[in-house]
This record gives structure tokens, sequence and C-alpha cells, in this order.
């Protein structure tokens, strides 16, 4: 195993490729960690729409880069050892494939691997509301192993900017990766005392 901790980021089509841009970001900043990118084929449309980025742009913040199509890529083997693969957002569409091991693409099949070799698969939900479909396939994705962890933010830590708010999800998600980053987090109000008050 390389000495870094390789982590594998894929952006899906759903909304919000924010996520798994600024999750980038942030681990380009870990000398330790070596980062493995792959998109879906539709994700650059959003990128494009939400973020104005370039297909250059998110390949500069990556230490590799493959494409969505290129099912000889080094993700797609069980041989390429890394650390967890977070799917940031990640789509229904590709959540359903996932559940029902359909690999259509690098994503997919980077995914299906990652839960063979009972690895962390970490999956950034972005839909609601759910139909009881998806939480079928929810449930079994649960059961096989990966993490469902829908960037839902916090309001303990009162946040003051969007931006903030997207790494804190990004935060929590990197933390089930065993990689924590310089976030607000919880802490025992001064005092002591619990902010709801005494328990009846």
């Amino acid at each position: 195993m390389s000495e870094k901790k390789r982590v594998v980021v894929a952006i899906s089509g759903a909304s919000a490729p924010i996520y798994g841009i600024r999750m980038l970001e942030i681990l380009g900043e870990r000398e330790e960690v070596e980062t493995h990118l792959v998109l879906t084929r539709s994700s650059m449309r959003v990128v494009q729409l939400e973020t104005h980025r370039s297909l250059d742009d998110l390949r500069e913040l990556a230490d590799e880069y493959y494409r969505w199509d290129d099912m000889a890529a080094a993700v797609s083997s069980g041989s390429f050892r890394h650390h967890g693969m977070v799917v940031a957002p990640c789509s229904i569409n590709t959540m359903a494939c996932i559940a029902q091991s359909i690999t259509k693409d690098l994503v997919t099949r980077a995914a299906d691997v990652t839960l063979k070799e009972r690895r962390p698969l970490i999956l950034m939900i972005r839909e609601s509301p759910l139909h009881l479909g998806h939480l079928r396939q929810l449930t079994a994705l649960a059961e096989m192993g990966a993490v469902i962890a829908p960037p839902i933010p916090g309001f303990y830590y009162n946040p003051r900017s969007l931006q903030e708010m997207v790494d804190h999800s990004v935060g929590r998600a990197l933390d089930l990766l065993d990689i924590h980053i310089d976030m607000k987090r919880w802490r025992t109000p001064e005092g002591g005392e619990s902010p709801f008050g005494k328990a009846d």
C-alpha cells in the first residue's frame, strides 16, 4: 500500500457537486492523502451549471483522474488498494445501480469493488423526498456495508455562510474515513449544562 492514504472521490450527476469539489480541495491540502477522481457521464453538465468549473479545473484538484467509461482504470480492480470511496453527491440513479450491482460506468464499478473488498463506501445521497423504492435500495446498501450519509447541514455551530455548511458536511463524511479536518464540532456549553435544560 502506498504510504499515502488513497481516497476515491466520485461525483455523480446529482445537484450539489460542490460537495465533491470541496472534498477534493480539502484533501488536496493534505500531503498524506492521494485522491483518485472519477465522474459520471452526466456530472459535468451539473458541474458547469452550478459551479461554472471545467473538467480541467476538476482534474487539477485530484492526484489521478479517470474517464467515466475507462473500465480498465486502476479503481476498477479490487487489487488496487485504497482506504475508501465517497460519492459526493450521489444521485438516486447511481445509488440504485450500486444497490443492484449494476456496473454501468466506472463510478458504479469502483463502488461495487469497494463493497466487495469490504472497504468504506460513503454515499452522500442528494434526493428528497424519498419514496419506498428509494428507501428499500438504501436499506439494501446499508446491509451490504455502505454508509448512507446525506449532506444534512448542522445548525448547532451557527454557520455563517454556505461554505461553512458545505465544509461541515464534507468534514462529517471524511470523519468516516478517519480523516479529520479543522471544522466546528459540538462542545458541551460553558458550565457543563445542556442547552436543552435539565432532564425530567
